[in-house]
């Protein structure tokens, strides 16, 4: 128990980094998401066709990869990054590439006549989707996203790639310095309360959308 007690200092330091870029992420990749997503739903194809370009490498090219590039890769271009932003932004446009095909599934699920009496009522699109659609498809989509922001929880331990301490490299050090499991289990124990603590915030919204039944 003493063991316990003197490394959780270290641990909870490394749980800083992995709470900030989650709550980063989260932050700007969801309204990211509902916009790549209503620009993938244009009418433009020129647009239509970048879009689904984007989506295409984020989804279809590891995240750690798209973290390098963001660091190693742009300063050849002469965009220089320190790595927290680069980290911010990797994330950002990976996750809002997820989040905007959720959210098309969400829209696409909407019942068309709902589209056709807003025309008749000549709702501009603004007041449509706002008003709507959008607060419709948050309910359909919630289960969704919340299993995605759980993903994300894990995925923030890609970050060592960087050199950036984490919660997960901080139990790694200490494990490896005393040749002891507990701090990996110390660190699971952790990510294990956070992943609750966020399933049980998630519920409680979801529940509040109950009435666009």
């Amino acid at each position: 128990m003493d063991y316990i007690l003197s490394i959780i200092p270290f641990i909870l330091s490394g749980f800083k980094t992995t709470l900030w870029v989650f709550a980063i992420t989260a932050l700007f990749s969801i309204p990211l998401g509902v916009i790549v997503c209503l620009l993938r739903l244009s009418k433009i194809k020129i647009i239509q066709f970048i879009i689904q370009g984007y989506i295409l490498v984020m989804r279809g090219t590891p995240l750690l990869l798209q973290i390098i590039f963001v660091f190693f890769g742009l300063p050849i271009i002469g965009v220089v990054l320190n790595r927290e932003m680069a980290v911010s932004i990797a994330f950002i446009l990976n996750y809002a590439a997820y989040f905007a095909e959720i959210f098309r599934g969400g829209v696409n699920s909407i019942d068309i006549g709902q589209f056709e009496a807003s025309k008749v009522l000549k709702l501009s699109k603004k007041t449509t989707y706002l008003g709507i659609i959008i607060p419709q498809v948050f309910k359909v989509v919630l289960p969704s996203l919340s299993n995605e922001l759980i993903t994300l929880v894990k995925d923030t331990s890609l970050v060592y790639v960087l050199g950036l301490g984490d919660i997960l490299r901080a139990a790694k050090t200490l494990s490896n310095k005393d040749a002891s499991l507990i701090p990996i289990f110390l660190a699971g124990g952790i990510y294990l309360i956070f992943i609750g603590v966020l399933t049980y915030v998630l519920r409680n919204i979801e529940n509040k959308f109950e009435y666009y039944r």
